[in-house]
């Protein structure tokens, strides 16, 4: 058995040719993408982001709603972790948790944070960035109440918190088998949306 802080793996044993050509050899973007109009995009992303859940949940995409949310710590070293999306509204992507978990400390050292959707069966992504808002008290409590009884029963109602995600840059991305990915990008510009196809 290694000692503690050691892998007992060297170098040699890692057999990196071996993984690569394992790894080259996986089928990679193997869904099927719907039809994407590019003439008929909305103006604002959240009209899209809504069109393209629609789109994954007719397509039976398992937990569409599921995101992975990145942060970074207060010495910048980055952390992801996979939530479930509330809400996606004009003010935002709404998630919740514990205030006290690890990612509401990092939140309140730097509210800089990025969600990513993946919807493999129609090789579809959408990534989100922006800074983070807490939700009204009121708000966190409904979300609270929402949840099971088994699911509130360890959580301190002071400590839950709902926050959104207030986009300044949100990217749709479509894949294509012969690499001709498609990806529309849209900016915030004060109140409005500059967009790119």
């Amino acid at each position: 058995m290694a000692a503690a802080g050691e892998t007992g793996v060297t170098t040699d044993d890692t057999r990196p040719g071996d993984t690569r050509s394992l790894l080259r050899e996986l089928p990679a973007l193997a869904g099927v993408a719907p039809p994407l109009d590019l003439d008929a995009v909305p103006d604002h992303p959240v009209t899209l982001f809504l069109d393209w859940l629609d789109v994954a949940m007719r397509h039976a995409v398992p937990e569409p709603h599921a995101m992975t949310m990145s942060t970074v710590d207060a010495t910048g070293l980055p952390d992801a972790r996979v939530l479930v999306l509330k809400d996606v509204d004009a003010r935002g992507w709404a998630f919740a948790s514990t205030r006290t978990s690890a990612k509401g400390g990092q939140l309140a050292a730097n509210t800089q944070a990025a969600l990513t959707f993946w919807w493999q069966p129609i090789v579809r992504s959408v990534r989100v960035r922006g800074h983070v808002v807490e939700a009204s008290r009121d708000e966190s409590l409904a979300d609270l109440a929402a949840r099971s009884a088994a699911a509130r029963a360890d959580v301190d109602p002071d400590d839950w918190t709902l926050w959104r995600v207030v986009p300044s840059r949100v990217e749709f991305w479509q894949g294509s088998s012969d690499r001709r990915h498609l990806r529309i990008v849209f900016d915030r510009d004060g109140d409005d949306w500059r967009r790119q196809i």
